[in-house]
């Protein structure tokens, strides 16, 4: 098997594997990892990934990211940095499916990744290979979750770590993180684009090692999303993936995941991708409704932190992930977020507000006769419940008047019929 290059998806330009610059350096233009065929396809590949599946035991082959390393970075070997990662659940919940109006959509939950969200699977390959090109130091800009997962695989690999915040704009939980893992957090008067801006200058300026989704290897860890979607299926793929749409990384690493599935035999045909911004930061949804004629940028305000992205970096090749799948880009206001999100929670699932982008994102779409009751779904839960607690008790406590799933506390006094009283009302049905 050949090595994998990098090549730019603008010029078509090709630079080794090895190589630390995560733009073309003939364009500017973006990356992507080009993958010789496996050794094996079809049937065979199939049963050596699930033949390591299940997630137990040691090594790299108990991580849901690298036991599909033949296809994501298969020349890794002793270099591999995991927790290990992966190995999240597909949930089927009824009180979920019912909200939504499809009895068999299930949810990806992506939080139970080791530091509460996706960003881990790309976070294990993008450190790996920064390790393997040398670097001296990793950077990203972030809106939380990309800087709480570089901060703890570059503390793993004993790598400095620069993380730079848009002031005031992330959320408590992910921010801490990127504190308590060590990572030099950078606050910045400005938006997540402009973050963006200054570590793409210093990657090319001062020499660090950039991993946000610009990074191609970021994509071949979160591809993995994908796999192990489909491995859990019995890869019989369903008919829509839905997934919530920021900076366009998952959506770019979902198609191309979909695409060499089929191309070396997993599955026989793909699924629909369905990205789902909020709408107060959906420049990529207008673009698809002009059919992707021009590429739009807007200035993001949106509750759902980890989306609120106006000027998205993987764009292009987002654009032919939705080309490729026959996918539809949607958006949805931040109180069917919020509402999506507490249907979520109380079905004992629990997600931050990006994640239920998804969910009220795929009942959008049902109602819109887009995507039918009987198609099976699988909804992307991108983050843990508790990567923003404010969001729960802005919803639960302050907003008035109060949304119909609030679930306010209840003070009361200290007596034993107090107590009778509410779980009376706890056991009658909600008007």
């Amino acid at each position: 098997m050949s090595d994998p290059s990098q090549r730019c998806t603008a010029s078509g330009h090709e630079i080794p594997e090895l190589d630390p610059r995560t733009r073309c350096p003939q364009c500017g233009g973006l990356l992507e990892i080009r993958h010789a065929p496996p050794g094996v396809s079809g049937a065979a590949l199939r049963r050596l990934f699930d033949e390591r599946g299940g997630g137990g035991g040691t090594g790299p082959h108990a991580s849901g990211v690298w036991r599909f390393r033949e296809i994501v970075l298969p020349t890794a070997a002793d270099a591999i940095l995991t927790y290990p990662e992966g190995n999240t659940p597909l949930l089927a919940r009824r009180a979920v499916a019912e909200w939504v109006g499809a009895p068999g959509l299930l949810l990806k939950h992506e939080g139970h990744n080791p530091t509460g969200s996706f960003k881990d699977r790309g976070m294990t390959v993008g450190v790996t290979q920064a390790r393997r090109v040398g670097a001296t130091a990793v950077a990203c800009a972030s809106t939380g979750n990309t800087g709480a997962a570089l901060a703890a695989y570059a503390a793993l690999a004993g790598l400095p770590a620069l993380v730079i915040v848009p002031k005031g704009q992330v959320a408590l939980g992910k921010l801490a993180q990127a504190l308590a893992y060590g990572a030099r957090t950078l606050v910045v008067a400005g938006n997540f684009d402009r973050c963006l801006e200054l570590a793409d200058q210093a990657s090319v300026e001062l020499g660090v090692y950039l991993l946000n989704s610009i990074n191609p290897f970021r994509l071949e860890g979160q591809k993995t999303i994908v796999l192990e979607a489909l491995q859990q299926l019995g890869w019989e793929p369903p008919d829509w993936i839905v997934v919530p749409a920021g900076n366009l990384g998952n959506t770019a690493a979902f198609g191309k995941a979909l695409t060499e599935a089929r191309e070396w035999g997993l599955v026989a045909r793909l699924p629909r991708i369905a990205a789902v911004q909020a709408a107060g930061a959906a420049p990529f949804a207008l673009s698809f409704r002009e059919g992707f004629a021009r590429r739009h940028r807007v200035e993001p305000r949106t509750l759902a932190t980890a989306i609120n992205v106006g000027n998205p970096a993987s764009y292009d090749r987002a654009v032919r992930a939705i080309r490729e799948t026959d996918g539809v880009v949607i958006a949805v206001p931040d109180d069917e977020i919020l509402e999506a999100k507490a249907v979520v929670d109380a079905a004992g699932v629990g997600c931050e507000p990006a994640s239920a982008a998804s969910v009220a994102g795929a009942r959008q779409l049902i109602r819109a006769g887009t995507v039918r009751p009987g198609d099976r779904i699988v909804a992307v839960l991108t983050g843990h419940l508790l990567k923003d607690p404010a969001a729960v008790t802005h919803y639960h406590q302050e907003i008035e008047p109060p949304p119909p799933r609030a679930n306010r506390p209840v003070e009361i006094e200290p007596r034993l019929s107090d107590i009778a009283k509410q779980l009376t009302a706890a056991r009658l049905p909600a008007s």
